[in-house]
């Protein structure tokens, strides 16, 4: 712990030249100001990887905890940002007496400058001491972030740790924030040039859709139906910088990518139905990526009634990425151009939104509009007929449909080709013996005639040639399970 000097802003003054920095310097001989010692503030300190002549990629984040005494702030550096639940203690590292003036301060430190970085205000208040000495500092803290009592004790060679004693939380804290359904796009054609200005894009991603909810450093994963998918992706864990110490809800696509980068969604179906102790070894040898492409919450703050294009420019002024994490890229207007981009790159296709539009979850809107290269279709499986040769005895093709308007399945194919072994041994265990046909009217009769009758409870993806005049797709294939959907959610895609 630093202790009283003649100057003891001499080691401050030292590592920062005034012409250079915009933080506060004041002059040698400066009196110090006369305070009442129960000033705080928590800043968030952003810095670049690496160094001039070993960059690095991406940034770190650590915050420092100022306390005001005697006339100046005595400083630690918390790698993980002081704790804001009982229990569990954190490093603080002492750091050199920093002026009083530095409460307020916040902006870029310039690149090269020490600490060089961005600097932002993470909480600030007012605090009480209780005791301070060189073996314990106990204060209470009162404010936004902070609140209850705090212990600060030294742990050997220069460290120190510093722990939350109480359950005390600030009053009018915000509610953890919860994951809410995603908002869902309709199916359609590109905007007409009259009215492209009006619309933003983004590439569409083969992948499953994913809310993230971000409450004291602990994220939570649900799907498109709200059901918890956290265990099953534990490498999207580790959060990226610009999320650690603020609670937040954003919106993504958990994607698998092939050699090429390009998403694979067939490479998920390992991924999407395991949840025991072969998932590290999964994610290890495949690992996953979130893309994120709307922010829906930040630290209390709902955004969903904000314009699309201003929720996007709140998430990328976050500098979103880092370990398994992506920002996806948008673009206003020139909606033929990211198609064609989206085509050439072998990519599903586009999402178009307009830029007014507010985040409705749960809901399908025509706000967004999704225009597939490829076509895909999601069904409903009701049946299976056995294999052939090194097939014999098993699941050798499905039998799907699509539900109508009064929810009554209607038969609309039969797929016998895009299947792993695996993916045949793993919905021989998925499907549900019954005795009936659960299609709605009659079937050809080439189908019935050695098909086994199953619920209608599980939901598949196909890609396809085109819908025939009697309601068939022609020339299926393949693609996965789709355990994101109920089979009340199939609509039919044009």
């Amino acid at each position: 712990m630093p202790t009283r000097r003649e100057d003891p802003l001499a080691e401050y003054r030292a590592k920062r030249d005034p012409r250079r920095t915009a933080e506060p310097v004041p002059a040698p001989g400066t009196a110090l100001p006369q305070g009442n010692d129960d000033t705080y503030v928590v800043q968030e300190h952003h810095t670049p990887r690496g160094s001039p002549t070993r960059p690095g990629t991406g940034e770190r984040v650590h915050w420092d905890l100022r306390l005001e005494r005697d006339g100046v702030l005595k400083s630690w550096a918390v790698p993980k940002g002081p704790p804001t639940e009982q229990g569990p203690n954190r490093l603080a590292v002492p750091t050199e007496d920093h002026p009083l003036e530095y409460a307020s301060f916040s902006g870029t430190i310039a690149a090269g400058e020490y600490g060089g970085g961005h600097v932002t205000i993470w909480d600030a208040g007012r605090y009480a001491t209780e005791k301070w000495d060189d073996r314990h500092v106990i204060v209470s803290f009162d404010g936004r972030r902070l609140a209850g009592r705090y212990a600060l004790f030294p742990i050997g060679d220069g460290a120190w740790n510093i722990r939350k004693l109480d359950d005390t939380q600030p009053a009018g804290a915000p509610p953890e924030p919860a994951a809410p359904l995603p908002m869902l796009a309709t199916a359609g054609e590109l905007p007409g040039d009259d009215e492209d200005a009006r619309w933003g894009y983004e590439f569409k991603w083969d992948g499953v859709r994913a809310v993230a909810a971000v409450h004291g450093g602990v994220l939570g994963l649900t799907s498109r139906k709200g059901t918890d998918i956290t265990v099953r992706y534990p490498e999207v864990a580790t959060l990226p910088a610009a999320l650690a110490g603020h609670d937040a809800v954003v919106d993504g696509e958990i994607v698998a990518m092939d050699d090429q980068g390009r998403p694979d969604f067939g490479a998920l179906q390992n991924r999407m139905h395991r949840t025991g102790g072969e998932v590290p070894r999964l994610a290890a040898a495949k690992p996953v990526t979130f893309l994120v492409f709307d922010l829906l919450t930040w630290d209390g703050e709902d955004l969903t009634a904000e314009p699309y294009a201003r929720r996007r420019e709140r998430l990328d002024a976050l500098g979103l990425g880092g370990h398994r994490w992506v920002a996806t890229p948008w673009f206003r207007g020139g909606g033929r151009g990211v198609h064609a981009a989206s085509q050439e790159n072998g990519l599903e296709g586009v999402v178009a939104k307009r830029l007014d539009s507010p985040y409705r979850p749960g809901v399908r809107s025509p706000d967004w509009r999704k225009v597939k290269n490829v076509r895909s279709q999601s069904v409903v499986v009701g049946g299976w007929r056995p294999g052939q040769g090194r097939r014999a005895g098993g699941v050798g093709s499905l039998l799907f449909g699509v539900p109508d308007d009064q929810g009554r399945l209607i038969y609309a194919g039969h797929v016998g080709t895009g299947f792993t072994d695996q993916d045949l041994r793993d919905l021989g265990r998925m499907l549900t013996s019954r005795t009936t046909s659960p299609f709605h009217g009659a079937l050809p009769r080439d189908v019935t005639r050695d098909a086994h009758w199953v619920e209608p409870d599980l939901v598949g993806e196909v890609a396809y040639a085109v819908w025939t005049a009697d309601g068939r797709l022609r020339h299926p294939s393949w693609k996965g399970v789709r355990d994101d959907l109920e089979p009340d959610d199939v609509v039919v895609e044009p």
